[in-house]
């Protein structure tokens, strides 16, 4: 599998974040395309391929999720929580990017199943460099899970 064919999908609903994320991504040189759905309902809708996501080809299922915790319609720990009960996408790694560094909300993202929490880095130099990290960890040093697998 190329760097091509493996999609990240980003759910954050902030249009800023969004554009930060995806400036960050192109400094740093990272081939992977990334999907960007706009609130929880649309990031089920995306892995579920349902509505216009149906076309695998355009949308095909990521190898990783990148989620904001605060997002319109359902929450990322909601979406978090549907993700992990569904048999064919419950092993897709997830990394909640998020703002809040509440206790609560990274204890209640880890019990849900998400496999890394991270702080939004306030400069976008910093934010550049744990988008690195992430390239190099999740997509290069991890090994990927079987998506389809009960």
């Amino acid at each position: 599998m190329n760097e091509r064919e493996c999609v990240i999908l980003l759910a954050e609903d902030d249009e800023n974040d969004v554009l930060l994320v995806q400036r960050a991504f192109q400094k740093s040189n990272i081939a992977n395309p990334l999907q960007v759905v706009r609130d929880g309902e649309e990031a089920v809708a995306y892995l579920n391929g349902e509505l216009h996501y149906a076309d695998r080809d355009r949308y095909p299922l990521p190898v990783l999720m990148m989620m904001d915790l605060k997002m319109p319609r359902r929450s990322g720990l909601e979406v978090l929580a549907w993700l992990r009960q569904q048999p064919g996408l419950k092993r897709l790694p997830v990394v909640v990017l998020t703002s809040s560094n509440q206790s609560p909300d990274i204890n209640r993202a880890y019990d849900l199943g998400a496999n890394s929490y991270l702080v939004k880095p306030a400069g976008f130099d910093s934010l550049v460099q744990l988008v690195k990290n992430l390239d190099m960890y999740w997509l290069i040093l991890n090994e990927k899970p079987e998506l389809s697998g009960g």
